[in-house]
């Protein structure tokens, strides 16, 4: 059964399902221009304080966005085709609208998720470092969007200087009237605090992220509210665990963060990129970011690329740009030139990586990556060259969930330790062959049945790595088995 799962399907074929997920016109073919940009600092090159980010156009016309009310910035949010930047694709405007439900008394919540613990990802903490007050203002006018009274930004506790700026910004915002009691003299109140993790992996999951802080807002037991919910992403509850001061550890659903979140009260966790753009997209108008990449994958995103390539760096690129001309327009190229590419990780350690063949002409955006059994992830872009030991490489990255897994769940628990060390044995070669698929169906075991994503980031690389370099696998068992039949031989003959 697992070979049948397993079997390839034709280059042919394959380029077929390019082709159709490909088929939607992509608005803006033409170069991002740097005007176009909504990252004007993120490189750090100019003044990060109040006065640079107010020369560059942040909190500029924030008190009308504002005082326009919660369903104009949703009405434009839905209509730019924003989608989460941390990783899910969720729809940001249908997210957001959650909160939108009869209030019962209750406080209302922002969360953002600013811990970024997945390797390769590497594009939130420029924000903070460099254009903090972009942040800020963002969780201002997502905040009016959701109705919140006040945001709470979990930031990794090893992101120092990060954290440092950040507070900073928040102080000059308090000072000048942006933010607090009549933000930006709207009439809105609105606070905004900082909280530093410990750096737990599965706290930058969502369902995590609520756990360490006090309860300083002291809440009454909310009252039975139903609401319906397509699904979301299963980790918010974790980070929410983390924030209220408990051990970060995903909790089940329901209740949904934004019926019962932190505190007990309606919440929405948001990554750090998709809350920055907010005010932009209110500000430029909808239809300006929906004018960037294809439909249901507009606008700009940043991009982390990382690993065997010239020039590594985060760069703001539009939607649907091919992966060729990511790497090739921003990073100089593949060590060795593109010839030398032996594979990519798209979206960051967690998804499926990609061979040579794929990576020629796919493009950088939610449903083509998905069409390739992969996906966009954070869009953390790790590039391997044929220099690389591909099969060693996916073993320290299941060595790397092992170490996060939170213990709570018997599939995570078990399943992950059980990848590693199979992994590890085919990095020597001492494996048989019918223990890759044994291993793939171990995958399945894992994949879908755990509280949080944790499993299934950690069953998606072994599965990418087994789907493509399968024959890789069996060549370094094929080889281990010949050396050590040599070895025996020469030792009975002596």
């Amino acid at each position: 059964m697992a070979a049948v799962i397993l079997r390839a399907v034709s280059r042919g074929h394959a380029q077929q399902i390019r082709a159709v997920a490909c088929m939607t016109t992509i608005r803006h073919q033409s170069d991002l221009a740097d005007s176009d940009r909504i990252f004007q600092n993120l490189y750090g090159k100019h003044d990060w304080g109040l006065q640079g980010a107010m020369k560059r156009g942040v909190w500029y016309k924030t008190k009308e966005i504002v005082q326009k009310g919660d369903d104009f910035i949703l009405d434009e949010v839905k209509k730019s085709g924003l989608r989460g930047r941390g990783g899910a694709g969720f729809p940001s405007g249908l997210k957001w609208s959650f909160m939108k439900q009869p209030s019962d008394g209750q406080p209302k919540y922002l969360v953002v998720n600013a811990d970024e613990g997945e390797p390769g990802t590497c594009k939130d903490r420029e924000i903070m470092r460099h254009d903090p007050h972009m942040l800020i203002e963002g969780c201002l006018v997502a905040g009016r969007a959701m109705g919140a009274q006040a945001a709470y930004i979990y930031i990794r506790g090893e992101f120092f200087q990060e954290a440092s700026n950040l507070q900073y910004a928040i102080n000059e915002a308090y000072d000048a009237g942006l933010i607090g009691k009549n933000a930006c003299g709207s009439g809105y109140d609105f606070n905004v605090y900082l909280f530093r993790g410990a750096g737990a992996y599965i706290c930058g999951e969502e369902t995590m992220m609520i756990k360490y802080r006090q309860t300083r807002h002291i809440n009454p037991s909310r009252s039975s509210l139903t609401v319906k919910f397509v699904k979301v992403d299963t980790a918010v509850n974790a980070l929410i665990e983390s924030l209220e001061g408990k051990t970060g550890k995903p909790r089940l659903k329901p209740p949904f963060p934004a019926n019962i979140g932190l505190f007990g009260c309606p919440t929405t966790v948001a990554n750090v990129e998709t809350v920055a753009v907010a005010p932009t997209i209110c500000r430029r108008g909808s239809s300006w970011f929906a004018g960037y990449g294809r439909q249901r994958n507009e606008g700009t995103k940043l991009f982390a690329i990382s690993g065997n390539v010239n020039s590594p760096c985060v760069v703001e690129e539009r939607m649907s740009i091919p992966l060729r001309e990511l790497i090739e327009k921003h990073c100089g190229g593949v060590t060795g030139g593109w010839d030398n590419l032996l594979a990519v990780i798209p979206g960051g350690s967690s998804v499926p990586l990609l061979p040579k063949h794929i990576c020629d002409d796919v493009i950088m955006d939610f449903d083509a990556l998905a069409a390739e059994k992969s996906g966009l992830g954070t869009a953390a872009v790790i590039v391997m060259d044929k220099s690389q030991d591909i099969i060693e490489c996916i073993a320290r990255i299941s060595d790397f969930y092992v170490h996060e897994s939170c213990g709570q769940c018997t599939p995570c628990r078990e399943g992950t330790t059980w990848l590693a060390k199979v992994m590890h044995r085919f990095v020597r070669g001492d494996a048989d062959k019918n223990e890759i698929d044994m291993l793939y169906e171990l995958t399945k075991q894992i994949e879908g049945h755990t509280i949080c994503a944790l499993g299934d980031a950690a069953a998606w690389p072994v599965q990418g790595l087994i789907r493509h370099f399968r024959h890789e696998i069996e060549s370094r068992i094929e080889a281990y088995s010949k050396d050590k039949a040599g070895a025996i031989l020469d030792a009975v003959s002596a």
